[in-house]
C-alpha cells in the first residue's frame, strides 16, 4: 500500500488494581487529549464488565466526554460487545454520537473477550459468535439508514430505524474484531465494514493475518460488497526508550501485574509462555520493548506479514508509568511515524542536494560579498573596513 499509515491507540484499558480507578478514567481521558497533540489519528475504548482491570464498561460514555476535550482525533469502540445490547440501542447510541462528535465516532463489533462478563448475563460463551454475527448483520444495515425488520432468539427488530439521519455520509466508520478465528473477517466481508485484528503480533494472530483477510475478501465478493485495506487496523504493544535498556526499567512498573491478568484472570491466550515476561514477549516478538528503530521493524513485519493494513493501533498497556508512558508516544511520534511515510521525505532529499552543492554555492556567496566590500572601498577607501576583509579580497582588487 502507498497510502499513509494512520496510527491510534486501543485501551482496553488495563489499570492494575491498587490504583484509584477514578484517576485511572480520568487519565485516559488526559492521555486521549495528548495523543491528538502528537498528531495521533484514532483512539479506541474497549467494553468490560468484569475482572477489575478494564475499567470501562461504556465506550460510548468515553468517547462523549473525549469528544468534548478534543477537536480533530477520531474515537472509536473496540469494541461493542454486542451480544450485550439490543442491536437498535446500539445503532441509536452510535448514531447520536455521530451528531455529537461531528462526524468523529467509529463503532467497533465484537462477541465480548471475557466470558465472565457473558456469565453474569447469562449468556452462553458458545453462542456469543453466532449472537454477534446477527447483531453486526442488522446494525450495520440501521447505520446505513435502513428500516430492519428482523427476529432471532434473542432480539426482535420491527420495521425498526434509527431516529436521524446519520451526521457521516454514508454512515460512521464501522469494524469487526478479529483475532484468531475468521469469525470477524467473515463478519466484516459479509457487510463490506473494516476489521480490526487485537493481538496482531501473537503468533496464532499473526500466523493468520493474511488467510483472513482473504477470508474477508471472499465472503464480501460472495455477498457482493468490498472490504478496503485502508480500513484494516493491527493492534501491537509497544513501549519505546531512548535505549532497549532504559525500555526494560520503564516496563518493571507494570508488566509483571499486566501478564498476571491475562494470563490468570482474563484468560486471554496473548502473553506467551512462562517466566520472565520481558524475554518472554521480546522472544516471540509479540511486543517491542525497546527503541523506535526497534518499533520500525516491528511495523514492517506486520506490513510484510500482512501484505498492507490502514491503521497502526498501539496497545495500552499501562506497562510504565504515566510520565514514561508519555514519553513513549512521544517519541514513537517524533521518530517512528516519520520514517514508515512511504514517500519521500524531502526534508533528506533537500539536504543531501544542499550539502552536494555546497562547496560552489559557498563560493558564489563569498564572491557576491567580497564584491561588495571590493564596491565600498573604491567608492569610500578603506576606512571602517576590517584589515581582515580587506586582506580576504581577490589579489588582483586589492
Amino acid at each position: 500500500m502507498s497510502d499513509k499509515l494512520r496510527y491510534g491507540v486501543f485501551l482496553g484499558p488495563h489499570h492494575p488494581m491498587n490504583e484509584n480507578p477514578t484517576l485511572c478514567l480520568q487519565r485516559d481521558l488526559q492521555l486521549t487529549e495528548y495523543l491528538e497533540e502528537l498528531g495521533f489519528d484514532e483512539v479506541w475504548f474497549g467494553e468490560h464488565h468484569s475482572a477489575g482491570w478494564e475499567l470501562i464498561g461504556a465506550p460510548d460514555l468515553m468517547i462523549a466526554a473525549a469528544a468534548e476535550r478534543t477537536k480533530r482525533i477520531m474515537l472509536g469502540s473496540a469494541v461493542t460487545s454486542v451480544p450485550y445490547h439490543q442491536p437498535l440501542m446500539v445503532a441509536e447510541r452510535f448514531n447520536q454520537l455521530d451528531h455529537m462528535t461531528r462526524g468523529r465516532a467509529m463503532l467497533g463489533m465484537g462477541p465480548g473477550s471475557l466470558a465472565s462478563d457473558a456469565q453474569m448475563m447469562g449468556i452462553e460463551v458458545a453462542k456469543q459468535r453466532d449472537m454477534m454475527d446477527e447483531a453486526i448483520d442488522v446494525i450495520v444495515r440501521l447505520m446505513r439508514g435502513e428500516a430492519v425488520t428482523a427476529k432471532t432468539e434473542w432480539f426482535t427488530l420491527d420495521n425498526a430505524r434509527v431516529q436521524m439521519t446519520p451526521y457521516s455520509r454514508p454512515c460512521i466508520e464501522m469494524v469487526a474484531a478479529s483475532t484468531v478465528s475468521p469469525t470477524g473477517s467473515r463478519a466484516a466481508g459479509r457487510n463490506g465494514i473494516g476489521v480490526l485484528s487485537f493481538g496482531a503480533t501473537s503468533t496464532a494472530t499473526f500466523d493468520a493475518l493474511s488467510a483472513n483477510w482473504r477470508i474477508a475478501e471472499e465472503v464480501a465478493r460472495e455477498n457482493g460488497r468490498t472490504v478496503d485495506r485502508a480500513k484494516w487496523r493491527l493492534v501491537a504493544p509497544m513501549h519505546i526508550a531512548e535505549s532497549a535498556e532504559q525500555a526494560r526499567k520503564d516496563v518493571q512498573f507494570g508488566i509483571e501485574g499486566w501478564a498476571d491478568y491475562l494470563r490468570n484472570v482474563a484468560a486471554l491466550p496473548i502473553v506467551p509462555g512462562g517466566g520472565d515476561v520481558v524475554d518472554a514477549l521480546l522472544d516471540s516478538s509479540m511486543a517491542v520493548i525497546g527503541t523506535p528503530d526497534d518499533a520500525v521493524r516491528q511495523v514492517e513485519r506486520l506490513r510484510q506479514q500482512s501484505g498492507g493494513f490502514g491503521t497502526l493501533l498501539l496497545f495500552g498497556t499501562n506497562w510504565a508509568d504515566w510520565t514514561q508512558t508519555k514519553r513513549s508516544y512521544e517519541l514513537f511520534a517524533r521518530y517512528v511515524m516519520p520514517r514508515l511515510d512511504p514517500l519521500p521525505d524531502n526534508r533528506l532529499i533537500s539536504e543531501a542536494e544542499c550539502r552536494a552543492a555546497r562547496p560552489v554555492l559557498a563560493g558564489k556567496i563569498g564572491a557576491a560579498i567580497q564584491a561588495r566590500i571590493q564596491q565600498h572601498i573604491d567608492e569610500r577607501g578603506t576606512k571602517d573596513i576590517a584589515p581582515e576583509l580587506i586582506a580576504a579580497l581577490p589579489e588582483q582588487h586589492s
